[in-house]
Parts: structure tokens; C-alpha cells; sequence
């Protein structure tokens, strides 16, 4: 079935909607799988947050909901659309839609102002659902970071890829979601050229921090970087 596209009018809900969608939420990852949640303590209690995930299947969203308990609004990518049984979810909870290959000005201003409202900002830094390990980042989840001084939370999603099709067989997925230590936030002033090439190396301490939270088999593009095994011993949670 192919992916139809995203409304234009889609826009983050409120408070009070978004924490009902996360008590439907609990009862449905209850229902879908067997849910264990790493690293609770490593999510701070205030101050502005932007998430940052692996995105290997269509219920990480879902997921990453159930563990943090708390509102987030995802940035979305319009261009490339959603399948329809899932489009009901953004009807519903809201999101802040974007182009994948540019940070334009509406987004910027959204994601400030729901930051500044006290809610968390949820970002796939990958682009989207691409590949079933880890590829490099987009510019924009260190971007934001850095326009809204927020600290970047890590966060992996294992064993959602397949969920859907087990709940048609009658079986639960076994999902295991991390949470890693809080870094950040950056500093990208400069000429366009310095900018560029802190956004970059950001960007891939970002990813090492998530390739962290996965097994290596996940790591991808990053198998092998010696910051992945320092980050581990940072967070103190095993991915076996």
C-alpha cells in the first residue's frame, strides 16, 4: 500500500489532548508488546529537551511516548508521507511537519514555541524511516538543539520494526527502548563554513550516542567508532 501524503494544516495539539493520547498510548503498547524501558533516570525533569531516535519501524513514535510519559511533538517529514492505516495517530496527537532537506522559517518558529510551552521536541535525526540500521543525520536535530539551547536526549527503539505484522499473528513484539544520558547544548556560531562543520561533528557525536544505545549489528554507518564504546560506559545500560 503506498503512503499518501501529510495535511498541510497539521499542527501540534495541546497539552491536555496530547497527555490523554499518552494514557490511549500505555494501554495500546501494553497490548502490542512486551515493552522494557532502560535509562528513566537519565531524562531531565525540566528544561528544554529535544529527543533524538533510531527510526526502524512506524511504531517508534508510539513507543517512545509510552516510555517518556510525557507530551512530545514530533517534526514529521511531509515529503514523504505516512501509510494510511497510521495517518489516524498525527490526526489526532498533532506534529510539526517539514522538508527533510531544509529547515525552513515556520519550523523554526514552531518548534521554538513548543520548547518554550514546556514540551519536549521528538526528532528522527535520519530523515525518516530509512535503512534497518543507522545512517548519517540531517542538520536539522542539531540546528533546532542549538537555536533552543535544549540538551539532546538520546534514545534507541529495538524490536518495533516487525510489530505491526506479529499483532496480526497473534503475537507480542519484544521491544527494548533506551535512554541515554542528556549532552549538548551546541554552540554552531560562525562563518557558514565553521557552522557547517560543527552541525557535522555534532551530528555524529549525536549518533554515536544513539549507536550506543543498539547493539552493533545496528550501528551501520558508525560501526566501529571508538566514542560509541565511551558512551556506553556513560550510560550503563547493556544492549545485548
Amino acid at each position: 500500500m503506498e503512503n499518501i501524503g501529510l495535511p498541510k494544516s497539521l499542527r501540534p495539539r495541546p497539552f491536555w489532548l496530547q497527555y490523554l493520547c499518552s494514557y490511549i498510548v500505555f494501554l495500546l503498547g501494553i497490548c502490542i508488546a512486551k515493552i522494557r524501558v532502560n535509562g528513566r533516570r537519565n531524562l531531565p525533569s525540566e528544561g528544554p529537551i529535544v529527543l533524538t531516535s533510531n527510526h526502524f519501524g512506524y511504531f517508534d513514535p508510539f513507543l517512545i511516548l509510552y516510555a517518556i510519559k510525557r507530551p512530545i511533538d514530533f517534526i514529521m517529514q511531509k515529503d514523504l508521507g505516512i501509510e494510511p492505516y497510521f495517518l489516524w495517530a498525527p490526526m489526532i496527537y498533532g506534529a510539526i511537519l517539514t522538508d527533510r532537506n531544509k529547515v525552513g522559517p515556520s519550523i523554526i518558529k514552531d518548534s521554538i514555541k513548543s520548547i518554550k510551552n514546556g514540551k519536549i521536541l521528538g526528532i528522527f535525526p535520519e530523515g525518516g524511516i530509512t535503512s534497518p540500521v543507522l545512517t548519517k543525520a540531517k542538520p536539522g536535530a542539531i540546528y533546532l538543539a542549538s537555536l533552543s539551547k535544549s540538551k539532546i536526549v538520546p534514545i534507541s527503539v529495538r524490536g518495533a520494526s516487525n510489530a505491526w505484522d506479529n499483532i496480526f499473528k497473534g503475537v507480542r513484539s519484544r521491544v527494548t527502548i533506551n535512554i541515554g544520558k542528556p549532552f549538548g547544548p551546541f554552540d554552531i556560531s560562525g562563518s557558514k563554513e565553521e557552522k557547517n562543520e560543527k552541525i557535522e561533528q555534532a551530528s555524529n557525536e549525536m549518533m554515536c550516542r544513539i549507536a550506543a544505545l543498539l547493539p552493533e549489528e545496528k550501528h551501520g554507518e558508525f560501526i566501529g567508532d571508538p566514542k560509541i564504546s565511551i558512551y556506553k560506559k556513560e550510560n550503563r545500560i547493556k544492549t545485548i
